[in-house]
């Protein structure tokens, strides 16, 4: 489901009751909370110096996200959370989301985005000020790219 030329970092989400509604389909700022497992995993996974950097003041502030709505989704789905780089500029990267339920065939059921600013943590008070993406994430990211 990913664009054409572009390969995605895969994260799969498996539904429990307590993310759906009382009419029964996933409650809609679930899928938001998804992006943001999707993007912890491939931290985890592919940048984990990026990760050990929190600890010393790097941080990632989440400046915006969206989530489209195609279809619902349900308890016991299988969601498969495709994450790809959009864009990168300065010290901000933006990445694409595509939720496709696993199945045959698979089904587009969302699509979404989020930017994210790479900042650092100042000793002042818990100010904040912008800090280059990190050269491991930069090479993490890469390959997600078209």
């Amino acid at each position: 489901m990913t664009t054409p030329g572009r390969r995605a970092y895969v994260h799969r989400h498996h539904v429990p009751f307590e993310e759906t509604n009382l009419a029964g389909n996933v409650y809609f700022a679930h899928y938001v909370r998804w992006q943001g497992h999707c993007r912890e995993r491939f931290l985890a996974e592919h940048a984990p110096g990026t990760v050990a950097a929190f600890a010393q003041g790097l941080t990632l502030v989440t400046v915006s996200c969206d989530v489209e709505y195609l279809r619902e989704c349900r308890a016991l789905d299988e969601i498969d959370i495709h994450m790809s780089l959009r864009h990168l500029a300065g010290n901000r990267v933006e990445m694409a989301f595509d939720y496709v339920r696993a199945g045959r065939p698979p089904e587009l059921v969302a699509r979404g985005h989020q930017t994210v600013a790479c900042m650092r943590r100042t000793g002042d008070g818990g100010g904040m000020e912008p800090e280059p993406v990190p050269e491991e994430l930069l090479i993490a990211l890469r390959p997600f790219s078209s």
